[in-house]
């Protein structure tokens, strides 16, 4: 993915790499919003709701983050592999399966929960939705590379760095 990403990165500003994760992260309102409330988040819910609202209409569809940049309203990042922690349930066995990211079998049961409630599974055909869920891939990516360099760089293995580093991410966001 690295080379691809370089080219990506070196092809569209960062501007427009924000643009697209933006309007991406707006579309995705309906998972971090049902989360919140499964997990008894009114709170939470409230401000996706208002960065929804703020990013759909001042934010152009959400290219532009004007919630979190003019107002401070900062997006959670509430999913269904926590909602499910968040009752109790094991995160499982760690997982790295071709073309999908890391996952545990609690948090991979959370992202088929997930696809179903992003809006663009329902209005697009699959090979749409698959486009733009690689594009979101890619350009997440194209952001960090320096981030993901200096991980690969400052590691001696990188498997179990990235495994307990996920882990300990996971555990730590189920607990919020």
């Amino acid at each position: 993915m690295k080379p691809i990403a370089t080219g990506y990165d070196w092809l569209l500003p960062d501007a427009a790499q924000r643009g697209v994760k933006n309007s991406l992260d707006n579309l995705n309102v309906v998972r971090r919003l049902t989360n919140n409330l499964l997990q008894g988040k009114g709170a939470g819910a409230a401000r996706e709701t208002a960065r929804f609202t703020i990013n759909s209409t001042i934010g152009v569809a959400g290219l532009f983050d004007v919630a979190k940049d003019s107002f401070g309203i900062k997006q959670g990042d509430e999913d269904a592999g926590q909602t499910l922690g968040s009752y109790g349930v094991r995160p499982g066995p760690y997982l790295v399966l071709p073309f999908l990211p890391v996952t545990t079998v609690r948090d991979g049961i959370g992202m088929i929960a997930d696809a179903a409630m992003n809006p663009a599974t329902y209005f697009f055909p699959i090979g749409t939705t698959l486009g733009i869920t690689g594009e979101n891939t890619l350009n997440e990516r194209s952001l960090n590379l320096d981030k993901y360099e200096q991980v690969e760089e400052s590691v001696v293995d990188l498997y179990g760095a990235v495994r307990d580093a996920y882990l300990q991410s996971r555990e730590a966001k189920t607990k919020e």
